[in-house]
């Protein structure tokens, strides 16, 4: 595959300490113990363990409960990505080479696909960032409450909130490297890409989060059961809808900076702006409804007529948190010590003040998902998901009865 390894993908991989040669073939192994630095492998782990445990949660959910929707949404994750990325990976193969270029270059981790361009974690990175912070809107009613628009909005600035955390920490940590000359990436906010931010961290999301919720989600919160066929379908619709769709949100951009990498990425942080304030109010409006209404529900035709929770999603975002705040204390003396953005060793920084910003949005969600929880009627707090509506007098003692 060496007359694949374009000469921009050479420099980044020599950068990183290994050749073309070295990537392996469509499949590969490397020693965990030999990678760059040791919080490679810990990535690894808690990525690929998260992925695995939010694909039992969505099967777990549809055998139970007969709700597809986290599946549906798992599986399209990744029908987005092998859409999307390839292209990015292969620019020559797919005749993109003059748009795109080589804009980055992962690092070698310990399971490789595709000539050391597709680590295993980064395949598990789609489907857990998506159902992490689907399952967060869901679980606080927001879809049921506010609509599909509104809900996929608040998912969009959700997904971006949990992966700038990791995205702003890549480069330092040697995850990847970014091709800094590459004009589709400029300009570069510290040592991530502004389009990266927006497109990749907010808009592909909110297009996955819509399909599903459109045409899977919204249908489940009906009564209605899918068939296998039925699902099949609709799951490779959303995930060639949810590629289209990350195509045409950040149209205004495209269209508005044709020419200007400053204009363009200007209107990305207008895009950015006006998901984050749609989502903030839903979300905050939402929690403290919430909260109001406590175990007192209302009528059975409301939004809170059924509440839904996601265990996964309240006990893995948080593991999720730990672990990346752990990895940024490590890297903070090296961070500290860099000048002009470069460290040392001659890599970018992130920035650290945009990553707490994001570590507090998410720290909120989940915070917020567990105070949904607490709502709930306590006869309901084991129940795992759907619960039904119940009013004070459904909990008062009956007439003659023992208080």
């Amino acid at each position: 595959m060496s007359d694949l390894c374009l000469p921009e993908f050479a420099a980044l991989a020599s950068q990183m300490g290994f050749t073309c040669d070295e990537a392996g073939g469509i499949a590969s192994l490397n020693n965990p113990f030999g990678l760059n630095n040791w919080t490679m492998p810990v990535l690894e782990v808690l990525i690929i363990a998260g992925a695995v445990l939010a694909l039992v949660h969505a099967i777990i959910r549809m055998r139970r409960h007969r709700d597809p929707t986290p599946l549906v949404l798992w599986i399209g994750a990744l029908f987005f990505l092998f859409i999307i990325e390839p292209p990015i990976y292969f620019p020559d193969a797919f005749g993109t080479e003059e748009y795109l270029g080589t804009m980055f270059a992962h690092n070698l981790f310990t399971v490789e696909f595709l000539w050391g361009r597709l680590p295993l974690y980064i395949v598990a990175i789609y489907p857990l960032m998506a159902t992490m912070s689907f399952e967060l809107v869901r679980s606080l009613g927001v879809f049921r409450r506010y609509g599909i628009w509104a809900g996929a909005c608040a998912v969009g600035f959700l997904h971006h909130a949990l992966y700038e955390i990791f995205d702003q920490l890549g480069p330092q940590l040697r995850w990847w490297e970014w091709t800094t000359e590459n004009e589709i990436a400029k300009p570069f906010f510290n040592g991530v890409p502004i389009p990266s931010i927006v497109v990749f961290a907010a808009l592909w999301p909110m297009s996955l989060a819509l399909c599903v919720q459109w045409l899977v989600g919204r249908e489940v919160d009906r009564g209605r059961l899918f068939g296998g066929g039925q699902l099949v379908w609709r799951t490779v619709v959303i995930g060639l809808l949810a590629s289209v769709g990350v195509l045409l949100l950040p149209m205004p951009a495209t269209i508005i900076g044709w020419g200007s990498n400053e204009v363009r990425s200007g209107v990305y942080v207008v895009e950015l702006i006006i998901i984050s304030i749609v989502a903030i109010y839903v979300l905050v409006k939402q929690t403290l409804r919430l909260r109001g209404i406590g175990t007192l529900v209302v009528a059975a035709d409301s939004p809170e007529a059924v509440r839904y929770d996601s265990p996964f999603a309240r006990h893995f975002t948080g593991v999720y948190l730990t672990v990346m705040a752990l990895l940024w204390a490590v890297s903070m003396p090296e961070y500290l010590a860099a000048e002009d953005g470069i460290t040392g060793h001659g890599v970018p920084i992130g920035s650290v003040w945009y990553t707490t910003a994001c570590f507090l949005v998410a720290i909120a969600a989940v915070w917020a998902a567990w105070a949904a929880r607490r709502t709930l009627p306590p006869h309901f707090q084991g129940a795992p998901l759907d619960v039904p509506a119940r009013t004070a007098a459904d909990t008062a003692p009956k007439a003659g009865s023992m208080a």
